[in-house]
């Protein structure tokens, strides 16, 4: 049903579905993973590692992370035999980037006036403006970031942390010249009046606008102990702070408060350079609430083998300086740690402190509250990503937060299509990834609240797959070197089936042996 077919100059992905051929780009462009071991499922294939869906007929992508589609090659049958007919330049790139308008009205705006304005120019801001531009819209499109780089591939912050800017970079500048896509840096709105339709900048500029996307993401949390100023205790935010942590702790001694996603993504990335990699952490497991224990107690095995230590069930109580740099980080156990670097990643709390008199509905979290159209309760006001809380179709549409890459740019598409009066309602699998000692664990679903884990595979050897399950329904998995089965279940729970517990109990033990998931394809009321 799927083969890559060399041609020559490049290869493409040769699809067979209901007896029609199809032929597109054979390389997910999001980071180049080979769409022949992905999932073929009803006019569309997933990719195996983070989850980005295509439309074998267009190469249109049509769920996330990445911004680009497929080319599509022209397949021809003739005496039984299939040709294919392809450009050699889409051949090598192995992307396309979706038509797009321009702005036909610049001349008819002053600058503290537009007609869409995009506040946040990560993930969900970016997709916003392209989904617009990709739909036809031709009006004036502004970006405004506290950051002072156009839109950049966050996650890469913490996975590859001496990243340079450039190499990050989603978009290079000349596309936003293009593309008449204005992306304001180094400006922070301060205040939104939406009643005349104004926001507020930090130095006391003010623009107008038509329709407004709110996407500000998280600010990170900080310490709250003595020291927690001093020199070389860092927070990652921006590629200036990995690319700094990484040379100061190159052969010193790093200590990483909190076992989240980014503070064992760091860990594991300096495990290497450091001279000693100590975390610490407030529960006994990592990742213990997301993965489970047993997952969660693997992982930390894999850390220690890397020499990474663990003071667990502690927090910190001091940081000490000698002549103004961070020397020591003092535990409330007691334990002294060597330090010349300390990161925190205690987590992070929505970035929506300047809404507090907005009328923008807020709930009690800080998060903002939308409908599944991206919309806030004030017409004409969207807000996506890490900062919004929306109805989950997969939990009974269920309003929860998921503050993770793909979902932001799932939420900006459908935001922007919102704005254009499309009436489009979010129905997406959130999926995840996190990259630690060349391993991957990937993640489909949405698994708070979980009650039990079905574990299949070895974990000891870092070969498994966990079924996350509430009552009796699946809601959620996680694997490590089982590809496609998360893509294969996301697109299970895509189309709307459930995944029983009995079945994942019944029949899965036996599949693991033979490495055979089609059971998956069957099951599900």
């Amino acid at each position: 049903r799927m083969r890559e077919v060399d041609l020559g100059c490049g290869k493409a992905l040769l699809i067979k579905e209901s007896g029609e051929f199809h032929a597109v780009g054979h390389k997910c462009p999001h980071y180049g993973a080979p769409l022949v071991k992905g999932v073929l499922s009803k006019g569309r294939v997933r990719c195996p590692w983070h989850g980005a869906c295509f439309n074998i007929a267009t190469g249109d992508i049509e769920d996330f992370p990445g911004l680009d589609s497929l080319p599509r090659f022209q397949v021809k049958i003739e005496k039984e035999k299939v040709y294919i007919r392809a450009s050699k330049q889409a051949l090598q790139t192995q992307r396309r980037t979706k038509m797009m308008a321009k702005c036909i009205s610049l001349s008819n705006y002053n600058l503290s006036s537009t007609n869409v304005l995009i506040i946040g120019a990560g993930a969900a801001g970016l997709v916003c403006a392209e989904t617009l531009r990709q739909e036809g819209f031709s009006d004036r499109i502004v970006m405004c970031t506290m950051d002072r780089h156009l839109p950049y591939d966050r996650p890469k912050l913490s996975k590859s942390m001496d990243s340079h800017p450039e190499q990050i970079a989603l978009r290079p500048k000349e596309f936003f010249c293009t593309y008449d896509i204005e992306v304001l840096t180094e400006m922070q709105v301060a205040a939104v009046d939406v009643k005349s339709k104004i926001a507020v900048f930090k130095d006391g500029f003010k623009m107008e606008y038509n329709k407004l996307l709110i996407a500000t993401g998280n600010t990170p949390k900080t310490l709250s102990c003595k020291g927690k100023e001093m020199e070389n205790v860092f927070n990652i935010r921006t590629p200036e702070d990995a690319s700094r942590v990484v040379k100061l702790a190159t052969s010193k001694n790093v200590v990483i408060v909190g076992a989240s996603f980014l503070g064992m993504e760091v860990a594991a990335y300096l495990a290497e350079r450091a001279h000693s990699v100590s975390l610490v952490e407030l529960e006994h497991v990592p990742f213990k609430k997301f993965f489970g224990e047993r997952v969660g107690r693997a992982v930390m095995k894999m850390f220690e083998n890397n020499r990474v230590k663990f003071y667990m069930q502690t927090e910190v109580s001091e940081l000490r300086e000698q002549e103004g740099k961070l020397k020591e980080v003092v535990l409330k156990s007691g334990k002294v740690l060597r330090a010349d670097v300390c990161v925190v990643g205690v987590g992070a709390v929505p970035a929506t402190g300047f809404l507090k008199q907005s009328g923008i509905n807020i709930d009690s979290k800080g998060f903002i509250v939308v409908n599944k159209m991206m919309q806030t309760n004030i017409p004409g006001v969207f807000a996506a990503g890490d900062a919004v809380t929306f109805p989950l179709t997969l939990r009974n549409n269920k309003k929860v937060n998921v503050p993770h890459w793909q979902m932001a740019h799932m939420h900006g598409r459908i935001a922007a299509l919102n704005m254009l009066a499309h009436g489009t309602e979010i129905s997406t699998v959130p999926y995840l990834w996190t990259a630690m000692f060349g391993k991957s664990i990937r993640y489909a679903g949405h698994g708070e609240g979980f009650d039990d884990v079905v574990i299949q595979g070895d974990l000891d050897e870092l070969k498994f797959v966990a079924f996350y399950t509430k009552s009796d329904e699946v809601v959620a998995v996680a694997s490590m070197n089982y590809d496609p089965i998360v893509s294969k279940v996301a697109e299970v729970l895509a189309a709307g089936r459930t995944i029983r517990k009995r079945d994942v109990d019944a029949v899965a033990f036996l599949s693991f042996r033979t490495g055979d998931m089609s059971w998956l394809t069957g099951k599900g009321s």
